[in-house]
């Protein structure tokens, strides 16, 4: 069926193409956060092509940057499983294998590559390891915690396999945060954390990579328009 103008009907699975489409872009920098939030919604607002092919108009066509193994229904195969960490682990030589800090701070975080053992020490000082976007040199890491008067923090995703084996005196050493719905992921990297704390803390928090809040943002922003376009039942 088309409208008045003659447009085709654009379906479900074709808006969530373009989102994935407006996905990949974000994520390689050729949109920015303002210009995402209004594509998407543009995009399940959408009733034609017309409406959506100017969305993706200047973005490069499927193919032609990085793969993300589509599959029906618009999930992205890298977010899911071992898939995910397929390119994340032993893939390369580590870029930093231990960090201090004496009266100041460290930070490791975005797409950095963890060795096998990393240490990281702090005298009256702060550090923090974020492994959500990193690449893992091994299967598995051992990271060395040291916190005299001072803390580290270490970030991980909520499907990571972690274990936390370190010990605090007159201070704190422990997990926090609920690991994913699922469960550990399969593929992950063993990540084990151990060391002590005087005096200070070392803290293990799982947290939502940025590409799942995005993903959890648009689940929202989704149902809330088919709540919208949805006829209120007669009481």
């Amino acid at each position: 069926m088309t409208d008045e103008r003659g447009e085709t009907r654009a379906s479900d699975a074709e808006r969530e193409q373009v989102a994935e489409r407006l996905r990949e872009a974000v994520a390689e920098g050729r949109l920015d956060m303002e210009e995402f939030d209004e594509r998407l919604g543009a995009a399940y607002q959408a009733r034609t092509h017309g409406e959506l092919t100017p969305l993706v108009r200047d973005l490069p066509a499927p193919g032609t940057t990085t793969d993300l193994a589509r599959r029906p229904g618009g999930d992205a195969a890298p977010h899911e499983g071992g898939d995910r960490w397929a390119g994340l682990v032993g893939q390369g030589k580590a870029t930093s294998g231990g960090a201090f800090a004496f009266w100041g701070g460290f930070g490791r975080k975005g797409g950095w590559t963890v060795g096998r053992k990393f240490t990281a020490a702090v005298f009256m000082g702060g550090g923090e390891i974020d492994l959500r976007e990193a690449r893992f040199e091994d299967r598995v890491t051992v990271i060395r915690c040291f916190a005299l008067m001072g803390g580290v923090g270490v970030v991980v995703p909520p499907d990571m396999d972690v274990e936390v084996t370190g010990w605090g005196f007159m201070g704190g050493f422990g997990e926090s945060g609920s690991s994913a719905e699922g469960g550990i992921s399969p593929g992950s990297p063993k990540v084990i954390v151990t060391g002590f704390a005087l005096m200070g803390g070392v803290g293990v928090d799982r947290k939502l990579r940025q590409a799942d809040k995005r993903r959890l943002k648009e689940q929202r922003e989704r149902d809330r328009l088919e709540k919208k376009r949805s006829p209120r039942k007669e009481l």
